[in-house]
């Protein structure tokens, strides 16, 4: 409630402050194109163009105060161009042919800024929710009238969080869309898990430009692999639309979730930004710097983005409790205090987007190429000098013992290399006869490569090195497609003619594992006395793992939108899906959309979905090591191939059967109400159900006797004459979601300002209808309570003249986690208030300077019992920042 009230009194605050005052506008001499988008992004107007109408064209310098009406018709003037503004207040601008009709704008080529009320008040409005989406509708729709709940975040959305990691500018925006920090979890610490309605992160379907993105190598929690969110520059990004609700028909695997479409720039202004942040306890500095631009003539034109972050580490954490008695028993030891950091790992990543065109005579030749190269370091469990499994004496190695390397224990520092590339090459125009044809071919790779240093090789002792490369991973993804659209005569009852997409897609799936250097997974003399094998903390991949596995599967669809009548809309979705490893899939999508009233509508989809299981999920196998919190040991534990001899060993058990995988699949249902009761104010209400069949989890650890520990180290596996447990990853659960998403945007002229006021709400509940950990309740009940139950964002802003105010709080609701690490008991975490705060001055026509502070008032969660003996002090599995409040300093230019 302190927040809360705190979070009130910051938007008078923004309020007071304002005069009468009309938009003062700053356009020196440029481009005609580069004027028009900064007139959009001064007005925050949704303006739209064809690039080819304005390629060539310049302005006139234009500074005043004036309406936007009143500016286009300056900055056209002498042109053969001409501007409109349609019922929604939309500004379209056109060559004045009067035989040629207004062409439908589609991205990425539409401009699409977030706008504010603009007089006179007669006028409908035009608001991101007025953007031309495409997005579950290939036929374009605005977003408002979609058939489907869709939600566009924007430019002025998109720059406000502190983050680099596109994941985080989500979860800042989207209520139900969390994602978490997962502090000492080997890969995981990187390639950070995230969630969308509380489903998995491969239930959500990524996009870029409409085209599939390629997954991260990474096997995150529970097994889900998804696309690497954070290797997408954020300034190269136009919009995101994100659809949620089920689209498997409509776009394929994966889109149980929803869809988020990544709309790419491809304007040619030349900006850039500088930006410093810290926390409020002293760590965690980032600076970051991005370059953008382009140039854009008659036939084409190109737009390359850079993005560069320097991230250094953060720590909330307590003296280990063995760390303690070590001191109590060796007063005079040399150890840090904590010898371990719980918090983000130490981070430098470079980001590319280059977007180009080309007019030919058979169509438009576009591609979009964007490469990524990050590298990032981070502690692992600090091994004590009284932990047998590493220090214990060996008779392999006479009178060496480990104390004369690390004579005080050690923290193995985990590191790891990623590189991801993608590129998309495709050909798209109109025919004669009116069909829109588009023809890609893509191809995306991520790479990562691990590396440990301070560590050790226990099982070799002297002979060991003290730094290691323990391998890599491997994802790479080709895609073909052939998408079409075209109007078809209608019935003379219906309103307008049937709008047909089809189309064929052709996708290969590869996944490779990269072998490590021998030592980081050779069982050394010294496995005989207990001491465990390969590079301590993380165990190499080994030659037996280092494998490729391929998946291939072949698509075709039919996408129909039609008007029966005035007021309603019908929309029908058919896919079928070949895959080689499993067989056929069909699903398919029934929406209609009804106008009740005026500013009055209703909608209800009703869909089927499915996610093929990957090759990774299907082939792939680890070993990894951990420190048991009760005794403090090391302990290893494996994940293998539910289709691999280690699976076999456990299925000769009476009561276990390993089965292969199967796709998950879901239904899908969904009704809302659309409302804009007056100008300026949107809300809507949906409320869905999705429920997902054979969902892909890992499976109950099981504990290996010595017999079976042989046969795993016969086998060659890592670490396998030690490993206490194995898992699998089966089609365990059946789930169902059921929840409400309430949506509410309102701007208006206040005082001579735009005032922008947002609130949205998230509440879904999960329930495990059937799994094999029905004799776990704990485990259970935090599965389906992992993510919170509820979440609010509320924002405020206020832009008057140069000065720009913006707030926002989000309300996360309570959560759960273990309490111990045989997930006997779940600990409950309360609801959090967290408010942000940004102050944004136009220092002149070029330059602003941005700062402000996320979680501004410095709140904390609750504390953590699981593994408070190894110095944790807020869950690993939190689903937001647990490092407290943050401050930054942005300055932004235009060239």
């Amino acid at each position: 409630m302190r927040s809360a009230c705190l979070f009130l009194l910051t938007c008078v605050a923004a309020v007071l402050p304002a005069v009468a005052q009309t938009h003062s506008l700053r356009l020196p001499d440029m481009p005609l194109a580069d004027a028009i988008n900064q007139l959009a992004e001064q007005t925050d107007t949704v303006i739209i163009a064809e690039a080819s109408d304005l390629a060539g064209l310049s302005a006139k310098p234009l500074f005043g105060q004036m309406e936007v009406g009143e500016a286009l018709a300056a900055l056209l003037s002498g042109t053969s161009l001409s501007v409109s503004r349609d019922r929604n207040g939309v500004w379209v601008i056109r060559r004045q042919h009067p035989e040629r009709a207004v062409p439908e704008p589609s991205a990425p080529h539409s401009t699409a800024i977030r706008p504010v009320p603009l007089p006179p008040p007669a006028i409908d409005l035009p608001r991101t929710y007025d953007t031309i989406i495409v997005t579950g509708s290939r036929a374009g729709l605005q977003a408002w009238e979609s058939l489907s709940p869709v939600d566009v975040l924007d430019q002025t959305d998109l720059a406000a969080p502190v983050s680099d990691d596109f994941s985080d500018v989500l979860a800042d925006n989207l209520p139900g869309f969390f994602v978490q920090r997962r502090p000492l979890s080997d890969g995981a610490v990187f390639v950070r898990p995230y969630s969308l309605r509380n489903l998995s992160a491969d239930h959500t379907l990524v996009l870029v430009n409409g085209k599939r993105r390629h997954r991260s190598a990474m096997l995150n929690t529970g097994g889900s692999q998804s696309p690497d969110l954070s290797k997408i520059p954020t300034n190269a990004i136009q919009r995101v639309e994100i659809l949620r609700d089920g689209a498997s028909a409509q776009y394929g695997s994966d889109a149980i979730a929803g869809v988020i479409n990544i709309i790419t720039r491809d304007d040619a202004l030349a900006e850039g930004f500088a930006q410093y942040s810290q926390y409020y306890e002293g760590d965690g500095i980032q600076k970051r710097l991005g370059l953008g631009g382009g140039a854009r003539g008659p036939d084409g034109g190109f737009r390359l983005s850079l993005d560069y972050s320097d991230a250094a580490p953060t720590s909330r954490a307590r003296q280990r409790l063995d760390a303690l008695q070590y001191l109590e028993d060796h007063p005079d030891a040399d150890i840090a205090d904590p010898v371990q950091k719980w918090g983000q790992p130490e981070r430098e990543d470079v980001r590319a987007l280059l977007t180009a065109d080309r007019d030919t005579d058979f169509g438009q030749l576009y591609t979009l190429i964007n490469a990524s190269r990050g590298q990032g370091v981070s502690d692992f469990n600090w091994r004590s000098p009284a932990t047998p499994s590493v220090y214990a004496a060996s008779d392999a190695f006479g009178d060496w013992s480990l104390i004369d390397i690390y004579p005080n224990g050690f923290t193995p520092q985990f590191g790891q290399e990623e590189q991801d590339v993608s590129a998309t090459l495709g050909l798209k125009g109109v025919s004669a006869g009116g069909l829109t044809y588009d023809f890609s071919a893509g191809f995306g790779e991520n790479r990562i490569d691990y590396f440990l240093y301070d560590t050790i090789n226990a099982s070799m002792g002297p002979d060991s090195p003290t730094q290691f490369d323990a391998g890599g991973l491997r994802q790479q993804e080709f895609n073909l497609n052939a998408d079409f659209r075209t109007r078809l005569p209608a019935p003379p009852s219906f309103a307008r003619p049937v709008d047909l997409a089809f189309g064929l897609e052709h996708r290969l799936e590869r996944y490779s594992i990269a072998a490590g250097d021998p030592a980081s997974y050779e069982i050394g003399p010294g496995a005989v006395d207990g001491l465990t094998s390969g590079s301590n903390g993380f165990p190499g991949y080994t030659q037996d793992q280092a494998k490729t596995y391929d998946q291939t599967n072949w698509a075709a669809y039919a996408d129909v939108e039609a008007r029966p009548g005035d007021n309603s809309r019908l929309g029908v979705a058919l896919r079928f899906e070949e895959f080689d490893t499993f067989g056929s899939r069909l699903n398919g999508k029934l929406s209609y959309r009804r106008d009740l009233l005026a500013g009055l509508a209703v909608r209800a989809t009703v869909s089927t979905g499915f996610k093929a299981p990957t090759p990774a999920q299907l082939f792939s196998e680890r070993t990894s090591q951990g420190v048991a919190p009760d005794t403090l040991d090391v302990y290893t534990n494996g994940r293998f191939s539910p289709t691999g001899p280690v699976a076999d060993i456990l299925s000769e058990r009476p009561d276990v059967d390993i089965a292969p995988l199967k796709p998950e699949t879901s239904i899908n249902l969904s009704t809302g109400l659309v409302f804009r009761p007056v100008d300026g104010l949107v809300a809507s209400a949906d409320v869905y159900r999705t429920e997902v069949r054979d969902r892909i989890f890992t499976s109950e650890n099981y504990t290996l006797d010595p017999a079976e520990r042989m046969r795993l180290a016969a086998l060659g596996v890592p670490g396998g004459e030690s490993i206490t447990e194995v898992g699998f990853y089966q089609n365990s659960f059946v789930t169902r979601t059921s929840g409400i998403d309430l949506v509410l945007d309102y701007d208006q002229r206040l005082v001579g300002g735009d005032l922008a006021l947002g609130l949205s709400f998230n509440y879904n509940n999960t329930d495990v209808l059937n799994s094999d950990l029905v004799d776990n309740p704990s485990r259970v009940d935090r599965f389906e309570r992992l993510y919170p139950r509820f979440s609010t964002h509320a924002s405020a802003g206020f832009r008057r003249g140069a000065w720009s105010l913006h707030t926002k709080l989000r309300w996360i609701g309570p959560w759960v986690d273990y309490t111990n690490q045989d997930a006997d008991f779940i600990q409950e975490f309360g609801a959090e208030v967290f408010i942000d705060a940004s102050v944004s001055i136009e220092l002149d026509d070029k330059t602003t300077l941005s700062f402000g502070a996320e979680n501004l008032f410095n709140q904390y969660p609750d504390e953590a019992v699981l593994e408070v003996s190894k110095g944790l002090i807020y869950s690993r599995n939190a689903p937001y920042d647990t490092d407290g409040g943050q401050y930054f300093l942005r300055l932004s230019a235009r060239f």
